[in-house]
């Protein structure tokens, strides 16, 4: 979780992609953070004032719901 919101931080303050192996991620977080990053300029034009909460919600979630259902492994995770 703390890789997504790290990178979306990275990313909403101009300082662009990177392959997601660059960025230490795997394929799953990177998708998590299209979406974390996407929601999060939405909501800047919708005004939305913390928008560092709404990024730290949605890596939180995200990451959860990949993990839970076993993400790039075969196996929960516990």
């Amino acid at each position: 979780m703390s890789i997504v919101r790290h990178w979306a931080r990275e990313v909403l303050d101009g300082r662009g992609y990177g392959d997601y192996q660059s960025m230490g991620m795997s394929g799953g977080q990177y998708d998590i953070l299209r979406e974390v990053v996407d929601a999060a300029r939405a909501a800047r034009r919708q005004g939305v004032r913390n928008v560092d909460m709404l990024t730290a919600r949605q890596a939180r979630e995200g990451c959860t719901a990949w993990y839970r259902s076993g993400g790039p492994g075969e196996e929960p995770w516990r």
